[in-house]
Parts: structure tokens; C-alpha cells; sequence
């Protein structure tokens, strides 16, 4: 098809240093819980980006030194020549591709953990962190300032040994060092290095100088920096302030700056990141356009960019020069591919749902994606987002119940592995599944996408057939006439509301009185809220209930959520939402209970206990209406009567029964499309039932680093 001119700007080489970028995509680093660990994992993950296309590839944060260590969270690390050569395959990997490696470097002081080499940490100041309980610093005095920027030396001179091409200089997200000293908030000190903006920013300056002549005409100078923390006092940078004054400090010292807004500290990073509850694309516009007069040096930004217009648009009004992705490049890794080639429907846009950094936010955990089930797989389970093998049972017909998050993927990953004819039934008369109603709820119209991306691509698959408003019996999956039968039901959600903390049905709860309502009768069927007072209890903790008493406070009503958790919504603390949604509930004037339970419901009201264990400082709250977000039931009995069917299904030329998504557990909207990919990419192994097993990245005793090496050189078989 071929590339619209009006995109050509995106793909214009531009000049960082003494490097060239082949086009104006820059993957921004970010978590992915590989770090140098994992080395075979991280170089094929940033390879593939590389391969879709983005001129730029960087790492995540990389630690320079032990003292800046982060267990149990997995970062990159440049601490000794182990750490290069395994970072070095990241850099062969990307380059392989013709795109730029670039590297972050990063000490935390006292907002790093230390768990790991148990090492005291150094600061700016003797402030105990936010970010970890116990944990606090020593203040650096001259000798060991120098000390420090000689550990940013010696990183920056094995980033040159490993291949980088960029060296980034981090300075965001109000966590490294040199942001430390140049904020208030961290920095109470009284020498040069403290008070007068000049002092503040010494540190930071002279770190870049150094950088710069430790790495010489070998890599370009990048600065990633807050211009912005979003404080409401005077602790922090404010972009007219002290962020274009910094700006314009150490312009001569910068290749490329990296711009970003954040904040306010370590503990709200995602809230800076921004999810699509309550961040657009480019939303960070109004800050960053305002440093444009400030440098003559190309600036990146970030802002979640997945519309190729928006992205030109930030180029030619000269607020950006490189369009700068995390989650866009996780979402989809061929997004500039896509646009190059002019197929702009197949780009699989981030949904700004944050699970990936919520992961993070879990201890660690490696990096998921809702919308790209392939991400963190290309290593270990050898799968390529944009390629498929053709199955080896490929002249069998599927039948996959259900159109749903799961039920979709699968049908769109086996009709992209060749099945001879692919059937996706669905009982209602759209695909979505309870993502019908979900987009529905307030700020979660974005994740829409799920569902259009994978209508656009069922649309143009000849072998996938999307088939509405059928409902099936065991009887009709019997008569169908497909080999292979896939049951993806979904769940739906419980009615007598047991819960996480008593495990037991409430008294008074039943659906049908007319008082006591599930979310699906609300959203999906639409039923009338009798009264004007409304009590939700939250035992699920992630975005339903919240969801829910916005929509119920926006009409009219007066609502009260009552969660067991401590903290209201705990799960939307992890994707950066939980500020926003209290924030906005509360200006609502919904009533937030937190710590306790519903012990039975009248037709007045409901009576609340203390929740484990805990006495109850409310016991009572009037209420004509409850809503029950307690937990989700697997809609499996059709799969149940299926398998107690089996040989009945056999004779009648059935080979294959199987489950995937909520059908098999209730769990988040990643780990369903995760589900449905899997069995799809395994549909022609031995028992698709039973996972494949994956390549364990971890050291054996005894092997040879020839082992490693040829597990790396001769890589996954892409499936």
C-alpha cells in the first residue's frame, strides 16, 4: 500500500551527536523486569522494536553501581563487564535492524531499595525515602560527590564497550540523583551544591560534563529530565521556572533532550505516566511546547502517542522533534512499520489501561500487555507479534464459543495460523463480550480498542467468520461440525455476595428482589436504580466500583462504597488511578468506607462490620439500592457438559475440547488475551490443554558460557 506523504516527517533521519537516528521513533526506556538478568530475553524484546521499526531503542533504568541496587525489582545494571557483555546482546540485537541502542544511567540514593547488596545509601540530604519503609541515606559530602559522578564515568565508559550508541543522563521522574539535588524538596543542603538554583543544578551539570568526556565522540548525549513535577508548592521544578532555566544551564552539554512531566515523587511515577481514565494523547503538550524557545537542541516527548496525526502534528508545531513511546512500542512494536507501509487500521493501539507498569508496581514483576500477548514471549516462548507458522492441523474447522477478550484473540491467532475455517459465536449480537459494557463505564472508553483492533482484524481474515446471536447447547457443539471446540463463556459476576474477606454469602443478598443489584444489571441490562441512595461494596478493589459510583454520583444519586481493603481501590493504586478516581468520587460527594464489610442487607439499608477482625466505627448506612462488586463466577457449564461428553464428541469427529479466559478462572483482561493467544499458538502441539514448555533464562551450574552463547545465537523457532 505504500506510506501517505503526510507521514513522511516521521520518518526523516535526524542527528543526535555524533549519531544519526534513522527516523523520529524513539522507544523511551522503560521497565520490563529483564534488566541484564534475563540478557537473551532483553535483546530480542528491544530487538524486536528495533525490527518494528523504531529508530531509537533504549533500556530501562540502569544502575551504575551497587549502591543503587532494587531487588526484588529488576533493572539493567552496568555495574562490571558481566553486565556489558550481557547488555552488548542487546545492542547487537538492535543494530542488527539499523536502529540506535541507547542506555539510561541511574542512582537512586535513598529511593532505591537496597535489599539486594544491602548497602547504605548516599543522598543529596539525610531524608528518609518515600518510596521504602525503613529506608533512608547518608548525605554525600565533596569527597563523596566525586566519588559518585565517578561511578557515572565508569558506566558510561562500559556503555561504550557494550555498543551503545546513546547515552542517557536520567534525570526524571523525580527519582536518580542529579534530580535530587536540582529539587528542593530532596535538597536541604548549605555548600555549593544546595539553595541558589546554580548550586542545585551543579551536580547535574557537572555529571553531564563528565558523561560527555568519558564517552567522547563514541555515543550521543541525551538529558531526560522533568521539566515539570506537578507539586502544588514550591518543592519541586515548575517548566517556567526552575525546568527552562536548566534547560537553557547545560544546553551546550545535550545531544537530545528527553523531556518529560512527572511526579511528584518515586511512589506517583504512574500517575505522571498517566492512564486513559484521565489522560489523553499528548497530554503533556502544554509543558513541554514551553521549552521549545529555551534550547537549539531536538527535544523527545512522550504522551502515550498511537494516532500517526497527532504525532506529525507534535513535529511540525515544533514542540517535539522525536516522537518518544513506552507503551505504544509495548502495545505494538511494528507501529512505525505500520505506518511506513501505510496500514494504519492494523496498529494495535495502547489503551492506556497502565497493567503493564502495574506489574512493576508488584514487586517487580515482569512487564504484561493487554493488547500484545507476545510481549516478553519473543525469547522464551519464540513468538514474533507480527509472524505465524502455519499449523500443522491446519485442515481442521474451529469453533470458538464466546467473543470475548479471549475468544477473539484466539479465533484472530488461529485464523492467522492457516485454520481451514475459524467460527466465532457469540449469543449477543456484537463482539466484546462484557467489554460491551465495560467501555461503557467512566474513563474506559479507550479500552474500546481491544475489542476494534480485533474486529479490523477478523474483518480481513477470509478463514474467520464472526457468527452473532446464536447461542450453543452441548447438543449444538456436537452437531456443529468443527474438530476442534474452543469454550471462552467468560465469567459473570456473583449475586450473594461472597467476598475476599469473609468468603461467605451476605444476608439479604439476592438479585431479584429489586434491591440489591451486579454490575451487569446495571450496565449490560440496563436496569433502573430505585432511589436516591445507593451503597456499593467493593471486595474486587480494581476499577469496577469505582466505575460504578462515578456513573451512579453523575445521576443524581447519593452513593456510599464500602471496601474491607484499608486503602479504597487498591488494585488502582498500581496503575496510577487511585488519586484520580478518589479525588473525583469525592468531589462527587460519594461517602468512601474503608475497613469494613456488609454483614446483610435490608430493604432499608445494609449493616457493616469491621473487616478482619477489625471493629466497625460505622455499623449501619441507610440505602434504598446495593451493588455487589464482591467476585466473578467462571461461565463454564457448557465446558463442563462438553468434557463429561467427550466420547460422545469423538464419534461425532470432535478431536479437541478446550477452555481459555474467564471460562477457566476470572482474572484481568491481559491474562484473557494472553490465554486465548496461547492456546492458539499451541493448537497443533501434542495437549493444546497443556502449556509448551518456555525457555527458563537462569544459570545452570556447571555450564559454559559456549551453552549461553549458542542458546542466544541460534535463538526461539519463531512459532
Amino acid at each position: 500500500m505504500g506510506r501517505d506523504p503526510k507521514y513522511d516527517i516521521l520518518f526523516e533521519p535526524i542527528q543526535i551527536g555524533p549519531k544519526t537516528a534513522r527516523n523520529r521513533f524513539y522507544q523511551t526506556p522503560h521497565a520490563t523486569g529483564m534488566g541484564t538478568q534475563y540478557p537473551a530475553q532483553q535483546a530480542y524484546n528491544r530487538g524486536i522494536r528495533a525490527e518494528g521499526g523504531w529508530g531509537v531503542v533504549n533500556t530501562e533504568y540502569c544502575s551504575i553501581h551497587p549502591e543503587s541496587d532494587d531487588t526484588p525489582w529488576i533493572g539493567a545494571r552496568l555495574w562490571d563487564e558481566g553486565d556489558v557483555r550481557n547488555l552488548a546482546a542487546m545492542c547487537d540485537k538492535v543494530h542488527e535492524h539499523g536502529s540506535l541502542a541507547g542506555v539510561e544511567l541511574h542512582f537512586g540514593g535513598a529511593n532505591y531499595s537496597g535489599y539486594e547488596g544491602r548497602l547504605a545509601a548516599r543522598g543529596v540530604s539525610q531524608i528518609p525515602s518515600k518510596a521504602f519503609w525503613m529506608r533512608s541515606c547518608s548525605a554525600m559530602d565533596k569527597e563523596e560527590i566525586r566519588e559518585l559522578q565517578g561511578f557515572y564515568v565508569a558506566a558510561a565508559k562500559r556503555a561504550v564497550s557494550a555498543g551503545f550508541d546513546l547515552v542517557i543522563v536520567y534525570g526524571a521522574e523525580a527519582s536518580p540523583i542529579p534530580l535530587q539535588f536540582l529539587m528542593p524538596y530532596f535538597n536541604r543542603r548549605t555548600d555549593e551544591y544546595g539553595g541558589s538554583f546554580e548550586n542545585r543544578a551543579r551536580f547535574y551539570k557537572e555529571t553531564i560534563e563528565l558523561v560527555r568526556e568519558a564517552v567522547g565522540d563514541d555515543c550521543g548525549i541525551v538529558v531526560r529530565f522533568s521539566v515539570d513535577n506537578l507539586r502544588d508548592d514550591d518543592l519541586g521544578i515548575r517548566v517556567e521556572e526552575d525546568g527552562t532555566r536548566f534547560v537553557e544551564h547545560v544546553d551546550h552539554l545535550v545531544d537530545l533532550w528527553d523531556l518529560q512531566v512527572g511526579g511528584p515523587t518515586l511512589s506517583e511515577w504512574l500517575v505522571a505516566v498517566g492512564a486513559s481514565s484521565f489522560r489523553q494523547e499528548n497530554w503533556q503538550r502544554d509543558w513541554i511546547a514551553q521549552v521549545r524557545p529555551h534550547t537549539t537542541k531536538p527535544i523527545v516527548g512522550v504522551g502515550r502517542f498511537t494516532n500517526p496525526d497527532t504525532m506529525v502534528a507534535a513535529l511540525r508545531s515544533g514542540q517535539l522533534d522525536m516522537i518518544g513511546g513506552a507503551r505504544p512500542s509495548i502495545a505494538d512494536p511494528f507501529l512505525p512499520a505500520k505506518i511506513e507501509d501505510g496500514r494504519i487500521a492494523d496498529i494495535r493501539e495502547c489503551i492506556g489501561c497502565n497493567i503493564c507498569g502495574g506489574r512493576v508496581n508488584q514487586g517487580g514483576a515482569p512487564v504484561v500487555c493487554t493488547q500484545n500477548a507476545t510481549f516478553l514471549e519473543e525469547y522464551r516462548r519464540g513468538w514474533h507479534p507480527e509472524k505465524f507458522s502455519r499449523a500443522s492441523n491446519s485442515d481442521n474447522d474451529v469453533l470458538v464459543i464466546g467473543a470475548g477478550p479471549a475468544g477473539m484473540e484466539c479465533a484472530v491467532v488461529l485464523g492467522k495460523r492457516g485454520m481451514r475455517r475459524v467460527h466465532l459465536v457469540d449469543a449477543e449480537s456484537e463482539l466484546g463480550g462484557n467489554m460491551r459494557w465495560i467501555t461503557k463505564l467512566p474513563g474506559r472508553g479507550e479500552w474500546s480498542r481491544v475489542v476494534n483492533y480485533r474486529k479490523i482484524q477478523i474483518d480481513q481474515l477470509p478463514n474467520v467468520e464472526f457468527i452473532p446471536g446464536k447461542r450453543l447447547d452441548a447438543e449444538d457443539v456436537a452437531e456443529y461440525g468443527a474438530e476442534i471446540v474452543i469454550v471462552a463463556t467468560g465469567s459473570y459476576w456473583d449475586g450473594d455476595g461472597t467476598n475476599v474477606s469473609s468468603r461467605l454469602p451476605i444476608d439479604g443478598a439476592n438479585p431479584q428482589a429489586g434491591n440489591v443489584f451486579t454490575p451487569e444489571q446495571i450496565m449490560a441490562e440496563e436496569q433502573d436504580v430505585p432511589g436516591p441512595r445507593v451503597v456499593i461494596f467493593d471486595s474486587d478493589g480494581y476499577f469496577m466500583a469505582a466505575g460504578l459510583g462515578e456513573k451512579l454520583a453523575r445521576e443524581g444519586h447519593a452513593v456510599t462504597i464500602v471496601s474491607p481493603f484499608h486503602d479504597m481501590f487498591p488494585y488502582l493504586s498500581f496503575t496510577g488511578e487511585a488519586g484520580h478516581f478518589r479525588g473525583t468520587l469525592e468531589s462527587l460527594g460519594v461517602t468512601l468506607i474503608a475497613g469494613h464489610v456488609l454483614t446483610e442487607i435490608h430493604l432499608d439499608g445494609v449493616a457493616l462490620g469491621g473487616s478482619d477482625g477489625r471493629t466497625a466505627s460505622i455499623t449501619s448506612v441507610e440505602a434504598e439500592c446495593v451493588v455487589l462488586v464482591t467476585q466473578r463466577q467462571s461461565d463454564d457449564e457448557l465446558y463442563r457438559e462438553l468434557k463429561r461428553n467427550r466420547e460422545a464428541l469423538a464419534r461425532e469427529g470432535v478431536v479437541g475440547v478446550y477452555r481459555i479466559g474467564d471460562c477457566v478462572a476470572p482474572r484481568l483482561i491481559t491474562d484473557c488475551v494472553f490465554d486465548g493467544h496461547r492456546l492458539a499458538r499451541e493448537i497443533d502441539s501434542s495437549d493444546p490443554a497443556v502449556p509448551l514448555p518456555y525457555i527458563r533464562e537462569h544459570r545452570i551450574m556447571g555450564a559454559s558460557d559456549e551453552y549461553y552463547d549458542a542458546i542466544l545465537g541460534n535463538g526461539p523457532a519463531i512459532a
